[in-house]
């Protein structure tokens, strides 16, 4: 098959015949109609992630945010069929241990086998448990979001953050995932601000439902917050992961207020940043993390998106070709990326 291979860190990506995923008994078999290219596949090529175990190990296809049609299953699969337009989370779970078990998925306490989605095909593992069926009325395009970034902002702003119509809900960083939470927010009914250092990427988060917008270079942001909701935010996201939008998050909340934390850190931070613990003790902030959405979650955010209240499309920026996929994941270096840029052909 035609895929994007990763030889190694920082290595440029190139484009070649790679191996057909093998499946298993369990597994099945996607023909990639769409895949996302998140910050997280940018993190990884970047080396930035080992410290939490996910290392270069030889060639491999980045891509977790995939979707399309299935090809073929394997002789113990029993409900997922070939010709069922799926999606597939990027934490496959294994179905069987405690925290799935528990109705959470997203943090399976021993993953499942998935191969990547720059590519032409793609595997699945325990297909029955992670192949999510798409709604007709829902894309291809629309699906492969919901494999990482919506999803995990509709799980982080709905369930960790709990919030509700009338909160006062600030994002900080507007990339996708950043995007993706101001909609949301919006739609639950939230009055959302959001915060950025690019003015395209706030002039999205605008059409996308925020009611308010800083530019985080044009002074104080919590000061700001303060003065829009009159004492603070009631729930803040931080949506990028650096030091700086995460003491701008915690700062920006009122009393009780809920501390989403869904960006990863990059390797100058390598997973440690120092928080303001007395604040957060005093004024019983609540520092929550947020990985993903757990799969039983997609079936109220798919109703959502089938029926016109969720619309993961209008975040879609470019729609590439597999070739032109190298490039794209360079170009995040310098954070030029504005919303989903999606592979939508492959051949």
């Amino acid at each position: 098959m035609k895929a994007v291979v990763m030889d190694g860190v920082k290595v440029p990506m190139t484009v070649r015949e790679f191996a057909d995923p093998e499946i298993g008994p369990k597994d099945a078999l996607m023909k990639v109609e769409a895949c996302g290219v998140c910050r997280s596949d940018w993190h990884i090529w970047q080396g930035d992630l080992s410290w939490a175990g996910l290392t270069f190990t030889g060639p491999q296809v980045l891509g977790h945010e995939q979707s399309g049609v299935i090809e073929q299953v394997g002789s113990q699969v029993e409900n997922i069929k070939p010709g069922m337009r799926v999606l597939t989370p990027f934490h496959n779970g294994c179905g069987k241990c405690r925290m799935c078990q528990a109705g959470r998925s997203n943090i399976c306490e021993s993953g499942g086998r998935r191969t990547g989605g720059f590519a032409q095909y793609a595997a699945i593992g325990n297909a029955d448990f992670n192949a999510i069926p798409i709604p007709d009325e829902v894309s291809f395009e629309s699906g492969a979001a919901m494999g990482c970034r919506f999803m995990t902002s509709y799980h982080g702003v709905a369930d960790r953050g709990e919030v509700k119509g009338g909160d006062w809900v600030v994002v900080n960083g507007c990339g996708g995932i950043g995007l993706s939470a101001v909609q949301v927010a919006a739609a639950l009914g939230a009055n959302v601000i959001a915060v950025d250092l690019d003015e395209s990427k706030l002039s999205m988060a605008r059409k996308e439902g925020a009611v308010e917008t800083i530019d985080a270079r044009s002074g104080d942001v919590p000061e700001r917050v303060k003065e829009i909701t009159k004492g603070g935010a009631d729930v803040s996201v931080d949506a990028l992961g650096i030091k700086a939008t995460m003491l701008n998050s915690l700062l920006s909340l009122r009393r009780g207020g809920i501390h989403v934390q869904i960006g990863v850190t990059s390797a100058a931070e390598a997973g440690q940043v120092a928080l303001p613990i007395d604040l957060i003790t005093m004024s019983e902030i609540e520092f929550r993390g947020s990985l993903g959405n757990p799969n039983h979650h997609y079936a109220p955010m798919l109703a959502m998106v089938a029926t016109g209240k969720l619309h993961p499309e209008t975040i879609i920026g470019d729609r590439i070709s597999l070739t032109e996929t190298p490039a794209a994941i360079e170009s995040m270096t310098t954070f030029q990326t504005i919303g989903f840029t999606t592979i939508t052909d492959f051949s």
